[in-house]
Parts: structure tokens; C-alpha cells; sequence
């Protein structure tokens, strides 16, 4: 029968050399031989006691209960092994719950800290400026689909919105720096284009709906200001640019 010394087993079972001694001496574990230098030496049968201490440690027994269990007279391995079996099961479970309760705790936690109210998703215009481009979208498009692409923006956080409204400043500014070009030419379509994939981070753009929302860019007021800050007649020139760009099959 193969025989493992101290070090070896300790390596095996994942407990220090001084566990094992302390064992040795309190009587918990005794080893199977000792060789003429006193070395440890421990067998299969130390194996599966050192296995059922290690559980019943885990289920924090102290360890002189365990040494009453263990030299019970009418202590069965089989029946001790269901036993574990049935509470590492019971475990598994409770784990399993206390994984989810912690995964919804730091889902709530960063959606507090993350939630941006109605004045962070229109930063940068005034209160009455966002209302009406609210009213304007919502007489468009119908309030659900307002809530829902407010409610993507909150779902991307205030780093992400950020992150997004940077990504939107920078296809302006391309489009205002191309503005000397026909909106027909190769450049600005691939702008156009950009901006076309970041409008769908918002909600799907139809055809429909992106010749739309291109007309009110120039109609609305608020909306036109907003892009001729980055040069007089950039509305209009998105405009003109995104007609073309549907009229040839937007991108596809």
C-alpha cells in the first residue's frame, strides 16, 4: 500500500506540515508508521480520516468535537460521507443565493450612483430648451418611443452617456469641416454614415425616420442651433447629406 509522508500529504490535502503535527499530537490524526528517524508516514485509512476532519472543520466543528465523532464507536465512514454529501448540497444552494443577492445589490448600488436625471440627458441646454425638444420628438414620434430612448441613455450610464455625447460632438465637428464639400462626395457620406450608426444607439433610424429627424434638425429651432454652433448652416448641410445618403440605400 503506498505510503505518503507528511509533506506529501500536506501537499495532497492542502493543510500545512504544522497542521499535521498539531493533529499527530492532540491524537486527531496519529500517522499509520513512523520510520526509524521518527519521520510521518500515513496510509489510505489517514487519508479518509484527514478528508472527514477537514469537512467537519469546514461546517466549523472545533476540533475536539471531531475527535469525539471520529472515535465514536458506532461512527459509519458511508454514513458520515451522506451526511457531507447532503450539507456541501445545502451549502451549494445557500451560496448560489447569497451570489445572487450580492449580483442585485451591485446591479442597485451602480444604478444609484449611474442613474442621470432628466436635466443630466439634455446637459447643455436650458430647462425650457430641453422640454420643448422633448414635446418636439414626442409630437414626431410618439411618447414610447421618447421614454425609450431615454430610458437606453440612463441604461448607459453617466460614463457611457459621456463617452456617446463625446462621440457625437466629434462627427459634428467632422461634418462642420467638410461642410466646403457637396454633401454628394465620398467623405461626407461616410460621415454621414457615422453619425447614422450612432443615431441607433438611441432607438432604430428607418429611412423614414432618419429623413425625418434630418428635416427637423432645420425646422426646429432649438435643434438647428444646436448643430450651427459648430458652423453657421451645419443643419442644413446634414440635412441635404442624409437625403443622399438615403437615397442611396444608407450604406447597404
Amino acid at each position: 500500500m503506498h505510503k505518503y509522508s507528511v509533506k506529501q500529504l500536506s501537499k495532497l490535502a492542502g493543510v500545512s506540515v504544522r497542521t499535521l503535527h498539531h493533529y499527530d499530537k492532540i491524537g486527531l490524526l496519529k500517522p499509520a508508521a513512523r520510520s526509524d528517524k521518527g519521520y510521518r508516514f500515513y496510509k489510505k485509512t489517514e487519508l479518509l480520516k484527514l478528508q472527514q476532519i477537514l469537512f467537519y472543520k469546514n461546517l466549523s466543528f472545533p476540533l475536539k468535537k471531531i475527535k469525539a465523532i471520529l472515535e465514536d464507536p458506532d461512527f459509519d465512514l458511508i454514513t458520515a460521507l451522506e451526511f457531507h454529501q447532503e450539507e456541501l448540497k445545502r451549502q451549494a444552494i445557500r451560496t448560489q443565493q447569497l451570489l445572487v443577492t450580492i449580483k442585485k445589490t451591485i446591479s442597485q448600488l451602480k444604478s444609484k450612483n449611474l442613474n442621470m436625471t432628466d436635466k443630466e440627458l439634455y446637459q447643455g441646454f436650458s430647462a425650457e430648451e430641453a422640454q420643448t425638444m422633448r414635446e418636439e420628438v414626442k409630437s414626431r414620434w410618439g411618447e414610447k418611443e421618447l421614454l425609450a430612448a431615454e430610458e437606453r441613455i440612463r441604461q448607459m450610464g453617466k460614463s457611457g452617456w459621456n463617452d456617446t455625447k463625446r462621440k457625437g460632438e466629434e462627427i459634428n465637428q467632422l461634418l462642420a469641416d467638410l461642410m466646403d464639400l457637396h454633401p454628394s462626395d465620398a467623405q461626407v457620406q461616410q460621415a454621414i454614415a457615422l453619425h447614422f450608426r450612432h443615431m441607433n444607439c438611441f432607438y432604430k433610424v428607418s429611412e423614414a425616420r432618419y429623413r425625418g429627424l434630418a428635416q427637423m434638425y432645420v425646422e426646429d429651432t432649438r435643434f438647428k442651433a444646436n448643430y450651427d454652433k459648430y458652423r453657421n448652416g451645419l443643419a442644413v448641410f446634414i440635412r441635404d447629406s442624409i437625403f443622399i445618403f438615403c437615397e442611396n440605400g444608407m450604406g447597404k
